[in-house]
């Protein structure tokens, strides 16, 4: 009886500490080993709605978008989960719409969807308003409330799959890459 209340007692403990570490990454930046982690022991954790919200935004930090349909049909317990679920579900429809708009040509300037500041969102919104919806290799954006920041949207050819790619740009200067499938 005494192994089995230490062996249970250990388990937990490692499960808090597992929790804690991915906390303690997401607060030190270290995103994409928090969502790492996360993924890893995410069948540990499934009716743990904090947990999978601390996964969620540490994958989405990192850009791994598609890792948040899972806890998109997860997190309905409380307002606060619900809340999340929808805003990460806003930003994987704007992500599949802009995917299907690129690489098919489909319409999506007549969606009015809500918006977050997450920056594929931003990149929605930008697309969506362009005046003539003709092909091209590239756009160009800029930012609304920083004239030094500019964006630019194209689709990265492959031979498996083909992705979008975001850049962003500082004075010019290439700061951020974010690729999505």
């Amino acid at each position: 009886m005494r192994i089995l209340l230490f062996t249970v007692i250990l388990t937990l403990s490692l499960f808090a500490d597992i929790k804690q570490e991915i906390f303690e990454l997401y607060q030190n930046k270290e995103y994409k080993d928090a969502c790492n982690i996360g993924f890893k022991n995410f069948s540990k954790y499934s009716k743990d709605e904090e947990y999978i919200s601390l996964y969620a935004f540490a994958c989405l930090k990192v850009d791994y978008i598609d890792r948040l349909s899972v806890p998109i049909t997860i997190l309905k317990l409380s307002p606060e989960s619900r809340a999340n679920a929808a805003y990460f579900s806003i930003i994987l429809m704007q992500k599949k719409l802009l995917y299907h708009a690129l690489l098919d040509n489909y319409d999506i300037s007549s969606l009015n969807l809500p918006t977050t500041d997450y920056i594929l969102s931003k990149i929605f919104d930008f697309y969506t308003k362009l005046e003539k919806k003709e092909q091209k290799e590239f756009y160009i954006f800029q930012d609304e409330n920083d004239v030094q920041i500019k964006y630019k949207l194209y689709i990265l050819k492959d031979a498996k799959i083909d992705k979008i790619v975001i850049e962003e740009f500082h004075n010019s200067i290439s700061v951020r890459k974010h690729i999505y499938w």
